[in-house]
C-alpha cells in the first residue's frame, strides 16, 4: 500500500494525449527499479501506444529482458524518444514509428517496418488506447464513439492480420483490455465497451492460432497513473484517482510490466485466452 505514491495528488489537468513530464508525481515505468533475466532474449517486439505509460513500462521490461522494440506511438515524438532511450540504454534496438493505428495503412507499413528493420517479428502488443470522460450519452458525438473504436480494437484487428503470416510458432499477442471490460465506468462508456469486445477478440483469437502455436492473451489494468488520467478526466477526479481500489492508490505504469512479460514469454507457455487482472485488488465482476 505504502509502495508509490497516494492520493490525493495535486490537482492537475492535460490537454489530450497528455505529457509525462507534467504528471504530478512522476509516473514510475521501471526505469530504475526492473531488472531483467533474458526471458525474452533475441526476440522482437511491436508495441502500440508505447511512448508513455503501461507501453513505456513494457517497452523497457522487454528490452531488459532482451528484446528489441518497435516503438509505435500517435504523436508524441519526445515521449517515444524518452522509450527508445530506455530501450537503447539496456543493449537493445529501437525504432521509433510515429502514426494513427486507426488507419488499417498505418497498421500494414508498422509490421512491414519492423521486418525490414528487425527481420523477424515475435511479440505483438496492442496497446494504444483512447478514452474521455462523459457524463452523459448525448455528449458522445457520432465521430468519437467511431475513433475510439477504431483506435482501441478495429487496430487490434488490422494489425494481428497483418502480422500474422509473419508470426512463427511459439509467438506471442498480448492485448490490453482493462477492469472496464467486465466492471465498466459509466462515464466511459466508449471506452469500457472497446474493453468490453477486446476481451472476447482476446478470447476467441487465441482458440484460432492455437492450431499454429501463437498465443493470445489480455491484461486487465485497474486504475494505473498515466498521462491518459490528467488529459482525460476532470482535476477533482484525477487528484483521488486510484483511492477506491483496496490498497487505496492507483498502480503504476511499472507494476504492470511484468504481466506481459510473463505472457509474452516461454513462462507463460500454457496460457492463452486468459486475462491477468491487475487492478489493486478491485474485482473484476
Amino acid at each position: 500500500m505504502t509502495a508509490e505514491p497516494r492520493p490525493p495528488f495535486a490537482a492537475q489537468q492535460q490537454e489530450r494525449p497528455g505529457s509525462t513530464a507534467e504528471m504530478a508525481p512522476a509516473p514510475d515505468h521501471g526505469e530504475h527499479t526492473y531488472r531483467g533475466s533474458g526471458k525474452l532474449a533475441g526476440r522482437v517486439a511491436l508495441i502500440t501506444g508505447a511512448d508513455s505509460g503501461i507501453g513505456r513500462a513494457v517497452a523497457i521490461a522487454f528490452a531488459r529482458e532482451g528484446a528489441d522494440v518497435l516503438v509505435s506511438y500517435l504523436c508524441e515524438d519526445q515521449e517515444a524518444q524518452e522509450t527508445a532511450h530506455w530501450v537503447e540504454k539496456a543493449g537493445r534496438r529501437a525504432l521509433t514509428i510515429a502514426g494513427d493505428v486507426a488507419d488499417p495503412v498505418h497498421c500494414r507499413e508498422l509490421i512491414d517496418r519492423a521486418l525490414q528493420a528487425f527481420g523477424r517479428l515475435d511479440i505483438l502488443v496492442n496497446n494504444a488506447a483512447l478514452q474521455a470522460t462523459h457524463e452523459s450519452i448525448e455528449e458522445i458525438t457520432d465521430e468519437e464513439w467511431d475513433r475510439t473504436f477504431r483506435t482501441n480494437i478495429y487496430s487490434m484487428f488490422y494489425l494481428v492480420k497483418a502480422a500474422l503470416p509473419h508470426l512463427k510458432p511459439g509467438s506471442a499477442i498480448v492485448n490490453t483490455a482493462s477492469i472496464n471490460s467486465k466492471s465498466p465506468s459509466p462515464e466511459l462508456l466508449a471506452y469500457a465497451t472497446t474493453k468490453g469486445a477486446i476481451a472476447n477478440f482476446t478470447a476467441g483469437l487465441a482458440q484460432l492460432l492455437a492450431n499454429q502455436g501463437i498465443r493470445v492473451n489480455c491484461v486487465a489494468p485497474g486504475p494505473i497513473w498515466t498521462p491518459l488520467i490528467p488529459s482525460t478526466m476532470p482535476p477533482e477526479k484525477a487528484a483521488h484517482f486510484g483511492e477506491n481500489t483496496p490498497l487505496k492508490r492507483p498502480g503504476q505504469p511499472a507494476e504492470l510490466a511484468p504481466a506481459y512479460v510473463l505472457l509474452a514469454s516461454d513462462e507463460g507457455s500454457y496460457m492463452s485466452g486468459a486475462m491477468i487482472p491487475v487492478t489493486g485488488g478491485r474485482p473484476m465482476l
